[in-house]
C-alpha cells in the first residue's frame, strides 16, 4: 500500500519545500494539499466535519504554488491536490496550471478533484450548488480534451468553447491521474465515470473500506478495468489496526493528515507515521 500525507498549507505552517523534503526522506509516496479560495464571513453553510470551522480553512494557500514549491525540493515525491475545487475555477486556465505543474515536476502530479461543500464560496465564483456535479464532469471532460488534442474543443451544457490551441501538454499520458473526491454513492460513481481513482474521506458517510469490493464491482459493470482505478482513503488516523485493515481490503493509498504547524510539531508526527507505514507495509 502507498502512503501519502495531507495538509492545509498556510503562511504559518511548515514551508512546502521543507515538508516535501521531509516526506521524501521518510519514504512517503505523495503530498496532498487542500484548497479553499476564501471563506465567506456569513458562514451559513455548516462544515461537514461538524462544529466550528478550523482556522486552517480560512488560511489555505494556493495549492498549485504550494505543490510547485514542494516539487522543486524533491525528485520522487508525487504531488497532489486534495482536492482542487474545479467548480470554482475556469477550466481552460486550470488545464494550463495542471499541465504546467506536471511539466515542471517531471510528471509527478496527481489531480484530486471535487465539487466542494461551501455554498457561499461557490456562489462568489458564480457557481450554484445545484448542478455542480454536471459542471464538474463537463470541466473535467473539457480539460481532458485540452490535454490530449492539438486543437481542442468542447460543447456541453455548462462548458462550451470552439477549437483552441493550449500548451503545454502534460508529461503523463494521456493526462495526470484524476482522483475524484466524495462519499458513497455519488463520489464513487463519479470516480468510475470519469476518474482514475476515488478519494473518500474516512468518517464521512458510509465506511469506504467496506465499500472497496462494491467499487470494484460497479467499475467492472460500467466497463472499467477495476485494477486500473485506485482507492485512496483521505484523513486516515495513524492507527496500526486501521491501517492494516485498509491494506488487507485492497486500498491503494492511505493518506495521513498533519497539522498546519511549524516543523517542530510536524516532523515528529511524520516520524511516527513513517514508522507505522513501515510496520504495516
Amino acid at each position: 500500500m502507498k502512503y501519502g500525507v495531507a495538509i492545509f498549507p498556510t503562511d504559518y505552517s511548515i514551508h512546502p519545500a521543507a515538508l516535501g523534503a521531509a516526506l521524501e526522506e521518510r519514504g512517503f509516496e505523495s503530498l496532498w494539499v487542500a484548497e479553499h479560495s476564501h471563506i465567506p464571513v456569513s458562514r451559513r453553510t455548516p462544515w461537514p466535519g461538524g462544529g466550528e470551522l478550523p482556522k486552517m480553512y480560512y488560511d489555505a494557500m494556493d495549492p498549485f504554488v504550494t505543490l510547485a514549491t514542494a516539487g522543486a525540493a524533491t525528485k520522487r515525491l508525487r504531488l497532489a491536490t486534495g482536492i482542487c475545487l474545479v467548480v470554482q475555477r475556469d477550466p481552460i486556465q486550470l488545464a494550463k496550471e495542471v499541465a504546467s505543474l506536471d511539466v515542471v515536476t517531471g510528471g509527478r502530479f496527481l489531480f484530486g478533484v471535487g465539487g466542494g461543500w461551501n455554498e457561499e464560496e461557490m456562489q462568489n465564483h458564480g457557481t450554484q450548488i445545484e448542478g455542480r456535479w454536471k459542471l464538474l464532469r463537463e470541466r473535467i471532460e473539457a480539460m481532458k480534451a485540452i490535454w490530449t488534442q492539438k486543437q481542442a474543443e468542447y460543447h456541453g451544457e455548462r462548458v462550451r468553447f470552439d477549437p483552441i490551441y493550449a500548451w503545454p501538454k502534460p508529461v503523463q499520458k494521456p493526462h495526470p491521474p484524476i482522483h475524484v473526491g466524495g462519499a458513497y454513492p455519488g463520489g464513487m460513481r463519479r470516480a468510475i465515470r470519469y476518474g482514475d481513482g476515488w478519494i473518500p474521506i474516512l468518517g464521512r458517510g458510509e465506511d469506504p473500506v467496506a465499500l472497496v469490493p462494491k467499487f470494484r464491482q460497479e467499475a467492472a459493470a460500467a466497463g472499467r478495468d477495476p485494477d486500473s482505478l485506485e482507492v485512496s482513503i483521505y484523513g486516515c488516523p495513524p492507527q496500526k489496526e486501521l491501517v492494516t485493515k485498509l491494506r488487507d481490503a485492497g486500498v491503494t493509498r492511505a493518506i495521513f493528515f498533519v497539522a498546519s504547524a511549524k516543523e517542530e510539531a510536524v516532523l515528529p508526527a511524520l516520524d511516527a507515521q513513517a514508522e507505522l507505514a513501515g510496520a504495516v507495509g
